[in-house]
């Protein structure tokens, strides 16, 4: 490639593009592109003049070292007309040294050697390794779509089932109407504060919590995928609601519970929760099996099933008679009745009782925390194994003073 004949072309380019001249200027674009494109000598040797410091050119490659690239870079490639920069430069005393560089889209590749031999070589490679390794050329730029790839890809590998639903749930009633599929570069701190400031405005305190904490995953998710530099959430003035954790029924108010659903399904419903430490989303799955209440643990992660284990305790027990199979309504509706009878009070409230019974009833803790569901933590998780006659013996202490509400032997619906 000649250096002083690109200048004269594009002075000649200049003028005739001045001067108007559409024939001329087509002709002398076309004289130019194919002198850009004359490849540097790749057999220069290091006794060159040193005068000739210097220069570049472009990277040829053949149809078949082309085949050796990955499938979508090629399309890349081609569509760009195979234009890879090459500079040379003088080494001092040790010769030359050779730098391919290629700038295209999201491509950014760059590789050098003092064999110009190798550079091709290694410019494949090179593709190769960012092909395989960089997932940000697949992965979606606008913020549902990868909100969407995010839950799917790794957020969901990370809660349980249930979990899972209800946020993405959550996450289609406040966020997604919110920002869309807006490019999720575009989205400030303004718009942020105006959706966190909107929901907290309705008294949703706990929703605002959760959306907050949501859009931080989505956010950082972004940033380690190279989409965003910054966090929008840093520059949002946000203050997490006072939590209210509920309280423990007092036994007059277990007595009441019981007394006022006597005769009904409910009653059934309400003292398997107050006896078992269930969670609302348990209730589905309880059954009895011999002395115990068997029912899926909400809380395992990654897809696995884990069942828990609860004794039917002597205060349970009465309720139980002549009951082969227990059936639930809906956690919502189970709601609404509870709320209907006992204002001010929630599901968990009838967990965190049967929970400070256990306390009060002196049930070990390993014991207490197996009813609940709970962890043992790492070291009792895998070297802790209790057996049905110790889960027994501690539900057997779950008893006080609270004679049993037993039922007229019809029920109805109540």
């Amino acid at each position: 490639m000649d250096k002083q004949k690109i200048l004269e072309l594009a002075s000649a380019l200049l003028l005739a593009g001045a001067t108007g001249n559409g024939a001329e200027t087509e002709e002398i674009s076309a004289r130019l592109a194919a002198e850009l494109r004359q490849p540097i000598n790749a057999n220069v040797g290091a006794d060159e003049p040193t005068n000739d410091r210097d220069k570049t050119g472009f990277l040829k490659f053949t149809k078949q070292e082309i085949l050796k690239m990955p499938i979508r870079f090629r399309k890349y490639f081609i569509a760009a007309d195979k234009l890879v920069h090459v500079r040379r430069r003088k080494r001092s005393k040790r010769g030359y040294h050779y730098e391919a560089r290629y700038r295209c889209g999201d491509y950014n590749i760059s590789v050098s050697s003092t064999n110009p031999d190798k550079l091709k070589e290694k410019f494949i490679a090179a593709v190769k390794a960012i092909e395989a390794g960089n997932e940000l050329l697949n992965v979606p730029t606008n913020f549902h779509e990868f909100a969407t790839y995010f839950f799917e890809t790794f957020w969901r590998r990370t809660v349980a089932k249930e979990t899972f639903k209800t946020e993405t749930n959550r996450y289609k009633n406040h966020i997604q109407p919110a920002f869309g599929s807006l490019a999720i570069k575009n989205i400030t701190p303004a718009m942020c504060q105006a959706l966190l400031d909107g929901i907290t405005a309705k008294g949703y305190g706990k929703t605002a919590d959760e959306v907050y904490g949501r859009l931080n995953q989505i956010f950082e998710a972004a940033i380690k995928h190279g989409l965003i530099k910054y966090n929008p959430l840093a520059l949002v003035v946000y203050v997490a609601h006072e939590c209210k954790n509920g309280k423990a029924l007092t036994k007059e108010e277990e007595r009441r519970l019981l007394e006022l659903t006597t005769g009904t399904v409910w009653q059934l419903m309400f003292a398997v929760a107050l006896y078992t430490g269930l969670r609302p989303n348990e209730y589905k799955t309880a059954r009895i099996e011999d002395n115990f209440i068997i029912a899926v643990n909400s809380k395992r992660k990654n897809g696995k099933i884990e069942y828990k284990k609860i004794p039917i305790t002597p205060m349970l027990r009465p309720y139980l008679v002549g009951i082969e199979k227990l059936r639930f309504y809906v956690p919502q509706r189970i709601r609404e009745k509870l709320r209907a009878i006992m204002p001010g009070f929630t599901l968990k409230d009838l967990r965190k009782t049967f929970n400070s019974r256990c306390i009060e009833c002196g049930v070990n803790e390993y014991a207490r925390k197996l009813f609940m569901g709970h962890s043992l933590g790492a070291l009792g998780n895998a070297y802790t194994d209790l057996s049905d006659e110790f889960l027994i013996e501690e539900g057997n202490k779950f008893v006080y003073d609270l004679p049993p509400i037993l039922p007229p032997q019809n029920r109805n619906d109540g």
